[in-house]
């Protein structure tokens, strides 16, 4: 079993209490994305990352001493949005660190498909980016089917905790009998229809992972008892593709 979730935009470098334990899998594409990135103006990047002078100019300094190699820190413990400040790694037990090292893994546009403890240094880059790269359309296109094939669907599911935006970098490649299992946490209106709301979403995903990692789960049935104060499976919605928690 993996568990794929997204990355963040805010960013951190953590090397006093956690250390890198590998190398991304995908160094030599990200390379080739670093040094499309490195040639890029000033304003090309600002409207790459759609964001104001503040964050780009603080991006940009950074691009241009960028290295793979150095300022590493544990993938995980690098992103600091939401999901990840309710998941806190770095509160975890030893036995719950273990846990992530084996299933979770981080979708990236920079890096790929990160491991939880490969190194990596800060960077901004959504998957959806409009970048090409050695003559690819966008990222999507430069990845193509690298992060499926990572996963190994012939070992067991995936639990989906990312976003629509990651998922697209993954889904278009299953094959029949893959098993990519969507995680729903949505509320449901008068009108019967489901509708999921951003924030408690992002914190609910971070406390699944937590739930799971502290829980040892290895099975979908087990992921169905996730104990959380304001989100309950729910047989009604749920099927075998898409797991829906309702609030409650």
């Amino acid at each position: 079993m993996k568990i794929i979730i997204s990355p963040t935009k805010k960013m951190t470098i953590e090397t006093d209490s956690f250390l890198a334990e590998s190398e991304p899998q995908f160094l030599v594409e990200t390379q080739c994305i670093l040094d499309k990135l490195q040639v890029l103006s000033y304003e090309a990047a600002k409207q790459l990352w759609k964001c104001n002078d503040s964050i780009a100019t603080e991006n940009f300094e950074r691009l241009k001493t960028m290295r793979l190699d150095k300022q590493l820190s544990p993938a995980v413990m690098s992103y600091k949005g939401l999901q990840f400040q309710y998941m806190a790694p770095d509160l975890f037990t030893e036995p719950a660190l273990e846990y992530i090292k084996k299933h979770l893994c981080i979708v990236s546009g920079f890096y790929g498909l990160l491991r939880s403890f490969d190194g990596i240094s800060p960077y901004r880059l959504e998957m959806q980016a409009n970048l090409s790269v050695d003559g690819s359309k966008n990222l999507y296109d430069y990845w193509g089917d690298k992060l499926y094939q990572a996963l190994e669907f012939d070992k067991g599911p995936v639990i989906n905790l990312a976003s629509k935006e990651y998922t697209k970098a993954i889904a278009p490649f299953l094959q029949t009998g893959d098993q990519l299992i969507e995680i729903v946490f949505a509320t449901r209106g008068v009108d019967g229809k489901l509708k999921t709301k951003a924030t408690p979403a992002k914190i609910a995903r971070g406390q699944m992972v937590r739930y799971m990692a502290e829980h040892n789960v290895q099975d979908l049935e087990s992921l169905k008892l996730f104990d959380h104060p304001h989100f309950q499976f729910s047989t009604e919605y749920s099927n075998d593709q898409q797991f829906v928690y309702l609030q409650v």
